[in-house]
Formats: C-alpha cells, sequence, structure tokens
C-alpha cells in the first residue's frame, strides 16, 4: 500500500490545502494529512480544532485520514509505514524553504522522498495568514475556505475580537 504524508499548520485549512489533498488522494492508496505543532506560530484553532475542521472537509474522499502529531515528521512516518510527504508550493519563495526541510528530512531518513506539487493557479495567493486576516475584516470567505468550515472561521474570530 502507497502511503503518503500531506504535513501542515492548517490554520485553517484553504481552498488551496484542499486542492493539494484531492490530487495527492488520487495518487496514493492512503493520504495522512497531519496536524503538526509549529513553535514559531500562534495558531488561532487549537490542533485538536484544526483535525476536526479538516476532517469535516475531507470526508468525500475515503483514502484520507486525518491526524494529529506531536513528534518529527520522519519518526511519525516512520511508524506508519508512510515514505512520501507532500509539499504544495505556491510560488518560488516556498521551494526554497521546503527544499532546505526536504534536505534534513532525507538526511534523518534517506529512505524518505519529498513530493513538491505546485498549487493549483488560482490558490496561488491563498494562504492561512491570508484566511485569518480576511476574516478578521469579515470579508466573505467562499473564495478561501471550505464551505463547511466558514462558519467555524468567523465564530473563533468573534471570540478572538472579544479577547
Amino acid at each position: 500500500m502507497s502511503i503518503a504524508v500531506y504535513p501542515g499548520s492548517f490554520d485553517p485549512i484553504t481552498l488551496g490545502h484542499l486542492n493539494i489533498i484531492r490530487r495527492s488522494a488520487s495518487l496514493f492508496d492512503m493520504l495522512l494529512v497531519c496536524v503538526m505543532i509549529n513553535s514559531s506560530k500562534m495558531p488561532l484553532f487549537s490542533s485538536e480544532e484544526r483535525v476536526e475542521l479538516i476532517e469535516k472537509t475531507t470526508e468525500r474522499f475515503p483514502n484520507v485520514k486525518v491526524e494529529l502529531c506531536e513528534s518529527l515528521l520522519v519518526d511519525y512516518m516512520k511508524n506508519k509505514g508512510a515514505k512520501v510527504i507532500i509539499k504544495g508550493l505556491r510560488a518560488v519563495s516556498d521551494f526554497d524553504w521546503e527544499f532546505q526541510i526536504a534536505l534534513v528530512n532525507r538526511k534523518l531518513d534517506p529512505s524518505i522522498e519529498t513530493l513538491f506539487m505546485p498549487s493549483g493557479e488560482k490558490y496561488t495567493y491563498l494562504s492561512s495568514s491570508v484566511v485569518k486576516e480576511m476574516a478578521r475584516y469579515g470579508a466573505d470567505l467562499q473564495t478561501f475556505v471550505p464551505v463547511e468550515i466558514i462558519e467555524d472561521v468567523q465564530k473563533k474570530i468573534h471570540i478572538e475580537r472579544r479577547r
């Protein structure tokens, strides 16, 4: 069975992320969407909430499973029997960073490969940071996040404002 892992912070999941998930799920027997902890970011949603939001949006993909990872990605992959990391790229600047991380992962485990997938052209501008900023200003989120989670994002932003 071919297993790939799509890691990220997904705070929140965007239509760009969902595009990568859909395309990756068609290439592998199983795609594990792995919610990672990024110590350099202050997330809007808790890790558990992010898992729930992704599960809501990926129910239609029978070979996609969403999990939280609190370890090194290569250790998680070894435990799951996965050999491929999926990374979406929006621009050349994404490649610079992701290439360095791919080399580190290969150094940690030479059997792991990284597959870089270019973003769907209509999502190259899209990031979770953009989504959060647009939500804070009350923008229509239909072109940013899956419809299943628009209300969740709006509620979370409303709670954040009240603090």
